[in-house]
């Protein structure tokens, strides 16, 4: 099982398409969908003891990723869950204090997910000042001081981005590999505000690019971890079906600070997504929460898996916006289902192998832009 551990719901940045969205979107109507509780301490109230028991009453060993607001706004607390915990350990940051974790811990993350939106104007644009080269010097920090885990670029794209010159940026700045999430659905002040019908053409045109350009790659025998692509690929390639990508609600649940579990840990707060306490549940029993209709009753649910769990709840967007999104999802996959072809035959003469395209699956990123 996958836990994400809320460490701080504080942050140390105010980025443009989270902080600022956030705040332009009060007197939606997410009152009258959910129930809420705002309770939640700011940081982790219960005791370690108390998490190693939740945990002990499995006999699996966990996945713990440390996710805020920022992680990281609490070293200590990493720290003393890395001290105490026996897991294996990811982390969702900003990447800003990386510095300031010893890398005695650092070196122990066998994943980091750093949140970078491209080059130093697009980053710098989206979240302050500064920020790129700060990253860009955290991240050569802990290679050089031994860091052996995989980096993924965390990107979030809209009408600002170009999907394709950000993924090749982020590569050659040392990222192991790039994700990256639409800023689509997640607020409903902002459609009507925007031309997502037109950025949806040019974004869809930007991901077809991308995809050539990773087959060229495989054509000189390495496999780009762009994880949009390779949860894709690895259903039309093994004909399988998928639940929603991230895990969310099945087999990748959230610990809030005072304890309580949920669903998803932009949820955390929504009653209707809390299934339990560390003080007294199971990790083998939890309640399951899955995505709804419209969703499941769509051609490609066992691929999509449903994109988010979030916007399926929360529907903040009007059919039209979320009919473009929907847009998005089928050209990604019919994309990615041409290349089929081309991708086999390299596997059978030997140019790449199967295992190149293995990945982290539920590590965070939702894979499905």
């Amino acid at each position: 099982m996958y836990f994400h551990i809320i460490t701080s719901i504080d942050c140390n940045s105010e980025c443009r398409y989270c902080y600022k969205k956030s705040c332009d979107d009060f007197g939606n109507d997410l009152n009258k969908t959910f129930k809420f509780d705002f309770s939640m301490p700011a940081r982790i109230k219960y005791s370690i003891e108390q998490l190693k028991q939740f945990l002990a009453r499995s006999k699996t060993r966990h996945t713990l990723t440390f996710y805020g607001g920022e992680p990281l706004m609490d070293i200590e607390k990493i720290k003393e869950i890395m001290d105490n915990v026996d897991a294996r350990y990811m982390m969702q940051t900003n990447g800003k204090l990386l510095d300031k974790l010893p890398k005695e811990y650092i070196n122990r993350f066998e994943l980091m997910l750093i949140s970078i939106d491209g080059d130093k104007k697009l980053t710098d644009f989206n979240r302050g000042e500064g920020t790129y080269d700060k990253v860009i010097s955290n991240i050569s920090l802990i290679r050089k001081n031994g860091f052996k885990g995989e980096l993924i670029a965390r990107m979030v794209v809209d009408e600002h981005s170009n999907v394709f010159e950000s993924v090749n940026h982020l590569f050659s700045t040392g990222f192991d590999a790039v994700h990256w999430q639409l800023d689509a659905g997640f607020y409903q002040q902002d459609f009507k505000q925007r031309n997502f019908k037109e950025f949806s053409k040019k974004y869809n045109s930007e991901v077809s690019g991308l995809l050539d350009y990773w087959l060229n790659e495989m054509k000189k025998g390495k496999v780009l971890k762009i994880y949009p692509f390779l949860g894709i690929f690895e259903s039309l390639y093994y004909s399988k079906t998928e639940k929603l990508r991230c895990g969310s609600g099945f087999a990748n649940y959230t610990i809030a600070p005072d304890g309580k579990i949920s669903v998803c840990p932009i949820m955390h707060d929504a009653t209707v997504f809390q299934v339990g306490d560390i003080l007294k549940d199971n990790p083998d029993n939890l309640k399951q929460i899955f995505v709804e209709e419209p969703c499941t009753s769509c051609d490609i649910y066992g691929l999509c898996g449903g994109r988010c769990l979030y916007a399926n709840k929360a529907s903040l967007w009007p059919k039209e916006g979320q009919d473009l999104i929907c847009f998005t999802v089928r050209h990604l996959i019919d994309a990615i289902r041409t290349k089929l072809p081309e991708i086999r035959a390299l596997i059978s003469e030997g140019k790449i192998t199967e295992t190149q395209f293995s990945y982290e699956k539920y590590t965070g990123p939702e894979i499905i832009p």
